[in-house]
């Protein structure tokens, strides 16, 4: 079973080529964050660890017990804190390009990071992005953005007792190398794996790949 949580702005829209690809040889379910991918966003400015909370929730409600958890971009912030909090539910963790790491931890920085990054995406990935940005809103987005850049994810990462896996694509400039080397490092079973020729969006732009990797990692 594997669990399937987008990032900031965007919905299980831009998961599906990977979601097609896990699910030839396993369940999978892709969930979309309240606020997201055209859901009506909670009352408040709920934190990381509330967002976790209720994804706890909604996985006891469907019964979903020891499932691979992977989350992309912000996604993987949510991952690894319901992981932490509730280790029961989680199989294994997989960080695709996770942020943010300490010298961009503000709006500004991953603000350009994300700009750049994203004119130099394949242009049907980016508009498809695009499209999610537009159907979430500027006053979620940046709310949400506000926890992102507080969010010690490699504290975190060093709290889960489940194996690790960091994915991201050898071109990413959000999440770079010496980065996902860390938050590897940081786990007590931690896996890196560098998809080449690759970007933020590795997970859209090379799903089979992606996938390989993950299905390798968890045979391993």
């Amino acid at each position: 079973m594997f669990v399937l949580v987008h990032g900031l702005g965007t919905s299980h829209r831009y998961l599906t080529r990977l979601h097609a690809e896990l699910a030839v040889r396993a369940t999978v379910r892709s969930i979309d964050v309240p606020g997201f991918g055209g859901l009506p966003a909670p009352k408040g400015s709920p934190g990381v660890a509330d967002i976790a909370t209720a994804l706890g929730a909604l996985l006891d409600r469907i019964g979903v017990r020891d499932a691979v958890l992977l989350g992309h971009s912000m996604g993987t912030q949510w991952v690894v804190e319901l992981a932490a909090e509730r280790p029961d539910l989680a199989r294994a963790v997989v960080l695709v390009s996770p942020i943010a790491d300490r010298t961009h931890r503000n709006l500004p920085s991953q603000g350009l990071l994300l700009a750049v990054d994203s004119a130099l995406e394949p242009p049907r990935a980016g508009l498809t992005v695009f499209r999610e940005y537009l159907r979430s809103g500027p006053r979620w987005y940046l709310a949400q953005a506000r926890h992102m850049v507080r969010y010690p994810l490699e504290e975190r990462v060093a709290a889960l007792t489940r194996p690790v896996l960091v994915i991201r694509g050898s071109k990413d400039r959000i999440a770079d190398l010496r980065w996902c080397a860390e938050l590897r490092d940081r786990a007590a079973d931690g896996t890196l794996a560098v998809v080449p020729g690759h970007r933020h969006l590795v997970q859209f732009t090379a799903p089979a790949t992606v996938a390989d990797g993950i299905r390798g990692f968890l045979g391993a």
